[in-house]
């Protein structure tokens, strides 16, 4: 038995980017962070493509925007105080047709919204900058960057538990039961009794939602992004990241070109129908999972109003010369053979009942608990405001 004022379930970096907060915040209170895993940043965190985002796409006034905005700045003061890796290489938004041309103006506009420095290359401009690659224009958000997430989390865990934090790594949730007085968390090998309970589970949020009884109108659907990365002959290919015109009807950025913080250039994600919540390799299926999502009305109601879009996936994701094609479109020098294996990830989308996709972060609560329901990216960019919005949360409902 584990007795604990306050408790955080999920290490991934949103999880462990709260719990030490709370440390910080309420350093008379014990905070103890509870996770599955071994290790933390072993699901999303862990399968991103490290890029610290600006805010680009986001809605004015949304919580992705303000977090995503706050959050740049404070991954950036963190890399330089740890000393992380992290390279502000900049971003350019290729449009690549006139139909692109005119959805990037459209972002340019967003940017001068949410206040983000950002400027129109015309094709000869772009040419330029990045030899190449091909597009009728192009957008140059400066303030772009590039880390390790994983480095990041595995960073804050130490700080946490320097600040008088304890981790239960390893500890799969089995079951929780809140009462008046308290919350009791049991897990594989231990009992957890604390006060207060916040909960950071990412692809399993629902299910975690599910063991408390809260009515929910919504799921998580997984959604895989595979990615390639591209021969070492090509690690000098560009020298910013390169990301096509998104539909703005679709919460995906598209295949794009990832400079990572080793040198490496990938490419990727797409965005395939996941039938595995935490499927990485290459043949992946849960009876569990499927089942759930085929029994969700919500999952029927988006999969009908993106059948097409869905089906160009499902076939690039089998068909590589299909997904090089969508690259060849900005950058048109590349081969199949320059295109090699690299790890998939998952990326834990909340659908409501009625076939909405969450664009924004989501959260939901309990008398003792609250729940990050939904935080897709830019999350991992967002993590230090997430946790300092549920320690304000926390500070207010908990009466702490």
């Amino acid at each position: 038995m584990v007795k604990s004022d306050l408790t955080v379930i999920g290490a991934g970096i949103v999880g462990v980017a709260t719990a030490l907060q709370l440390t910080q915040r309420f350093p008379h209170l014990s905070v103890t962070l509870v996770d599955k895993e071994p290790r933390p940043a072993r699901h999303q965190t862990g399968h991103n493509s490290g890029v610290v985002h600006a805010g680009v796409y986001y809605k004015p006034g949304s919580l992705k925007a303000d977090f995503c905005k706050r959050g740049a700045e404070l991954t950036k003061n963190l890399c330089r105080r740890h000393k992380i890796p992290y390279l502000q290489c900049g971003k350019l938004l290729v449009a690549t047709d006139d139909l692109e041309y005119q959805r990037m103006i459209a972002l340019e506009q967003r940017c001068g919204e949410n206040r983000i420095e950002v400027e129109r290359l015309s094709e000869a401009d772009l040419r330029t900058l990045e030899p190449h690659i091909v597009g009728v224009g192009a957008l140059l958000v400066k303030s772009t960057a590039i880390t390790d997430f994983t480095v990041i989390t595995e960073t804050l865990l130490k700080s946490f538990e320097k600040s008088n934090g304890t981790a239960l790594m390893g500890a799969e949730v089995i079951s929780i039961e809140e009462d008046r007085k308290s919350v009791r968390i049991k897990t594989a090998s231990t009992i957890v009794e604390s006060s207060y309970l916040i909960l950071c589970g990412g692809l399993m949020a629902d299910r975690l939602a599910k063991m408390m009884a809260i009515d929910l109108d919504f799921r998580i659907i997984p959604f895989r992004g595979e990615y390639y990365q591209l021969s070492p002959q090509f690690n000098n290919i560009v020298s910013h990241l390169i990301y096509p015109i998104p539909d703005p009807d679709l919460p995906f950025l598209g295949v794009h070109l990832t400079m990572m913080v080793d040198g490496t250039v990938t490419v990727g994600p797409n965005a395939v129908l996941g039938w595995k919540r935490e499927g990485y390799g290459k043949l992946n299926f849960s009876l569990r999972d499927v089942s759930e999502m085929a029994a969700f009305p919500g999952f029927w109601k988006v999969l009908k109003a993106n059948l097409s879009t869905g089906f160009e996936e499902f076939l690039d994701s089998l068909y590589k010369p299909g997904y090089l094609k969508r690259v060849r479109k900005y950058c048109p020098q590349l081969k199949l053979s320059d295109l090699t294996p690299y790890p998939a990830g998952i990326r834990a989308q909340a659908v409501m009942s009625d076939g909405e996709l969450v664009h924004d972060f989501l959260f939901s609560e309990t008398e003792r608990s609250l729940h990050v329901c939904n935080a897709p990216s830019p999350a991992a960019t967002s993590a230090l405001p997430i946790g300092a919005y549920l320690c304000d949360k926390a500070a207010v409902k908990f009466r702490l």
